[in-house]
């Protein structure tokens, strides 16, 4: 089944209600539950954990989202790159993948639908705060579901 993913993790501009200054800016400090919640209110969910891999990796199992050429500034906001802090989501057009989906490495992780023993969310692509090896298509990581943290924040997927 192909799934229709929003360009961009979801960012305050795209939520009803949270236009003007930082509207390109992604959603962050929400808990899992809040960020399933939002999810809903735009009309999807949360993707699964193997969901947001295969649109991260693609059919050829890329190592990054943008191919298989090490990661540079150019690609995504993460650790060493000279930020420090969240960019706008449309910062890094090189690290699309050729789907054009903007910001799967770096910036923020996302959390996903697929849990973990212990109360914890598995989140996905790294954030600003991240090595470079954390953004790899294939990393997993998990955070407890109450966290809301500045390096966190969503994507949303839907079935056509």
């Amino acid at each position: 089944m192909t799934l229709l993913w929003t360009q961009t993790p979801v960012a305050y501009g795209h939520v009803p209600g949270n236009d003007g200054i930082g509207s390109r800016y992604p959603v962050t400090g929400i808990t899992h539950s809040d960020a399933t919640a939002l999810a809903a209110r735009l009309g999807g969910r949360l993707p699964r954990s193997a969901e947001w891999e295969w649109m991260a990796a693609g059919p050829l199992r890329r190592c990054w989202p943008w191919g298989d050429a090490p990661w540079q500034p150019a690609y995504a906001n993460l650790r060493d790159s000279g930020h420090n802090t969240v960019t706008r989501v449309d910062t890094h057009p090189d690290g699309a993948t050729p789907e054009g989906v903007l910001d799967v490495a770096g910036n923020v992780w996302e959390w996903t639908a697929s849990t973990t023993m212990g109360d914890g969310v598995i989140i996905r692509g790294g954030s600003y705060a991240a090595p470079p090896l954390y953004a790899q298509c294939t990393f997993l990581n998990a955070a407890p579901a109450e966290l809301s943290s500045p390096g966190i924040g969503l994507r949303v997927v839907r079935e056509p």
